[in-house]
């Protein structure tokens, strides 16, 4: 075994002292307030479940098949917009509104689900097929074309949907929370409903991709596709599929994200941020490190929103950033990555 580099060995003894300081901070922070913290790790495991689903469609087109698609943020306000109108003409416009305030019935939320993922992922195969399928491996190109779409994209959803942050209403059937029998506290039951979706999405997509022969294909291409099309598959058929439900992802995210939390213009850029940050912290093309990324984050981005000092909080999001350069500064290629 080779010897650890001292400035390598500074680096890590330095990130371990943070992060024992952040532990103690926010354990102090704990015994003081149980409950809070007990909400607020709920909080951030709810929207590591959310930034999952996203950043699992944006694992498989860019880490698993090294597609640079940008706007990949661009397919989760656009479902969400897409669910948002479908819903409001179902329900007459009475349904959607701020969460918890009003219900829809479990058909005026299950139809603009499908249909909207169904759409953006539709839209995400055109995509693919029009622009990028001919560019493959040429990140840069691929970079810019994405970046144009999805500045083409936000113009268009704000000339035909508005500016204005909306929600879409939860099932009816769905109770508004649920007792956790825990310091008396009743939390939103949408919230765990999303975390229940994540791990099944996590589940299916580990199974596809390690059980499957599909998922076996689309690893092979990715390495050496001149070798995969010679034993008679269609490399590209298979990509498009992946594609495709990469988008489809995205835009399950986009439904359960305007539900859980607003449809909003501004989501584009967001959560595109949020799953190149996922993707990088766990490792390129890896579903694990997906997943840990996300938990992560989720609870980087809820714990600093409180247990930041008074009048600092406004800066938490600088705490993700700090995340990702501890990660990196331990592991170049990210918590699972391999070098290619």
């Amino acid at each position: 075994m080779s010897a650890v580099p001292p400035r390598t060995l500074a680096v890590r003894v330095l990130i371990g002292l943070v992060l024992a300081f952040v532990a103690v901070y926010v354990g102090y922070k704990a015994a003081d307030d149980p409950r809070t913290f007990v909400v607020v790790g709920l909080n951030g495991l709810t929207l590591a479940g959310l930034y999952f689903v996203v950043a699992s469609g944006f694992t498989l087109i860019f880490g698993l098949m090294r597609v640079v698609n940008m706007a990949h943020g661009s397919l989760y306000m656009l479902a969400g917009f897409f669910a948002l109108e479908l819903q409001k003409n179902l329900t007459g416009g009475e349904a959607t509104s701020a969460f918890g305030t009003s219900k829809a019935g479990i058909g005026d939320w299950i139809i603009p689900l499908v249909v909207a993922c169904l759409a953006v992922g539709l839209i995400g195969l055109v995509m693919q097929q029009v622009f990028l399928r001919w560019n493959q491996g040429q990140e840069l190109r691929q970079a810019l074309i994405t970046i144009a779409i999805s500045i083409i994209i936000a113009d268009q959803v704000l000339a035909n949907f508005g500016g204005v942050a909306e929600n879409l209403a939860a099932p009816s059937s769905f109770p508004e929370t649920v007792s956790l029998r825990l310091y008396d506290i009743s939390y939103p039951f949408f919230r765990i409903f999303v975390l229940l979706v994540a791990i099944a999405v996590g589940l299916a997509l580990w199974a596809m991709i390690k059980r499957t022969r599909f998922g076996m294909i689309v690893r092979a291409g990715v390495d050496d596709r001149q070798m995969v099309s010679a034993l008679g598959i269609n490399i590209q058929l298979v990509f498009a599929s992946a594609f495709l439900i990469g988008a489809f992802l995205a835009g399950l995210g986009g439904v359960l994200g305007g539900t859980m939390i607003s449809v909003n213009k501004g989501n584009d850029t967001t959560y595109l941020l949020f799953s190149l940050i996922v993707v990088i912290i766990g490792g390129m093309g890896s579903l694990a490190g997906a997943a840990i990324g996300a938990l992560a984050l989720g609870l980087v981005d809820a714990f600093g929103d409180v247990y930041l000092p008074a009048g600092y909080t406004n800066y938490s999001v600088l705490l993700i950033f700090a995340l990702l350069v501890l990660v990196l500064a331990v592991r170049p290629l990210g918590l699972f990555g391999r070098p290619a």
